[in-house]
């Protein structure tokens, strides 16, 4: 991007007037970088368990036991510990964490309670935390991920079909690994604001292009109550509270909103811009627009109409960060990308 802009690649976010910057704990490095070997086998090597390394089978396997499969471009778990496919079972068995070596063979009902998630603050997991804001506090809103929640994480580790079905086969114990997922999520939350942090994020994916995953029953009895409780003990923290989500989501808004949610991100075009701004742009700080789903289709011009839209009604009176709609991939031309960025500046200026 910085060739492309003709710049140099250290003057790139002074030139995109960037503000935010992220920040990892170990534990979230297999999520993102799996496909980067040779970091995966220096975090192997680290006190704490926080992956291992199926080169043969092109897996990174995190401190949850989830098998993350590499070469997609992107995210792709391809095994969760509580899954029930012996075949996967077997080829993960040597790579699972020593205390999920025994709960991968047991039952549903029997494996979610023996089933125990990573200390989050053992030693070394938040070093690239207080790196990052060592690095930036001068110049960046640090913001830590929260990628791969609640919902998330649980589905991952039971899988995605099994999920759905266990709502109402398994309501219980789905409850119940959900709740030692959120404590997870407390814990480290506290942990954030003792190191500095001011904004708090969170990730779960609750939308699918049409419209939310669940009815209105589940999501208020199954799906919300931990929600509210991790966003009940972050308000007390006095933190900023991000979430994450894809899909069409406007349905769980309103309660989200009640439940402590300050921004969203990011927003899709599968919603309805007009409506969000117009019902929830006091409220919240709407984050992303861009369509990156029509990107690698687009002409620069079209791209920049595009984005002068976008900013136009979600950047009305403010509370908008602009940003794409999900990561670029690398099907999306440089020339487009450079029209994103070049628009954006020039309407910054504008503004001004």
């Amino acid at each position: 991007i910085a060739a492309g802009l003709g710049i140099a690649a250290e003057d790139l976010q002074t030139y995109l007037e960037n503000h935010i910057s992220w920040a990892y704990s170990l534990d979230d490095l297999p999520l993102f970088y799996c496909d980067d070997l040779e970091m995966m086998k220096e975090l192997e090597k680290k006190k704490g368990g926080f992956c291992t390394v199926d080169e043969e089978n092109g897996i990174v396997y995190d401190s949850w036991g989830l098998g993350h499969y590499q070469g997609e471009n992107g995210v792709f778990i391809c095994y969760g510990p509580l899954i029930d496919d012996p075949e996967k079972r077997e080829k993960a068995r040597p790579y699972m964490p020593e205390h999920l070596r025994e709960v991968i063979d047991m039952p549903l009902p029997e494996a979610v309670k023996a089933y125990t998630i990573p200390d989050p603050l053992r030693e070394g997991n938040t070093d690239l935390y207080k790196k990052a804001l060592a690095d930036n506090t001068d110049h960046m809103m640090v913001i830590p991920s929260g990628y791969s929640g609640i919902f998330e994480r649980t589905y991952e580790t039971v899988g995605f079909e099994n999920f759905m079905v266990y709502l109402y086969e398994y309501p219980d114990e789905l409850y119940e690994l959900m709740e030692k997922m959120t404590d997870w999520k407390i814990k480290l939350a506290k942990e954030k604001k003792r190191l500095g942090f001011k904004i708090f994020h969170h990730g779960d994916d609750l939308g699918t292009q049409r419209g939310p995953f669940f009815s209105p029953h589940i999501f208020e009895t199954m799906i919300l109550p931990h929600i509210k409780r991790l966003f009940a003990e972050v308000k007390k923290l006095d933190m900023y509270i991000v979430m994450h989500s894809c899909g069409d989501i406007i349905q769980y808004i309103p309660s989200l909103i009640d439940a402590g949610l300050d921004g969203l991100e990011p927003v899709q075009p599968c919603m309805d811009f007009r409506k969000l701004k117009q019902e929830f742009g006091q409220d919240l700080v709407l984050w992303g627009g861009i369509n990156t789903q029509a990107l690698p289709r687009m002409t620069p011009q079209q791209v920049v109409d595009m984005v002068r839209d976008t900013v136009s009604v979600l950047g009305k009176g403010g509370k908008h960060i602009i940003a794409p709609s999900q990561e670029l991939l690398n099907d999306v031309p440089l020339e487009n990308v450079i029209a994103i960025v070049k628009t954006i500046r020039e309407m910054r200026e504008m503004a001004i």
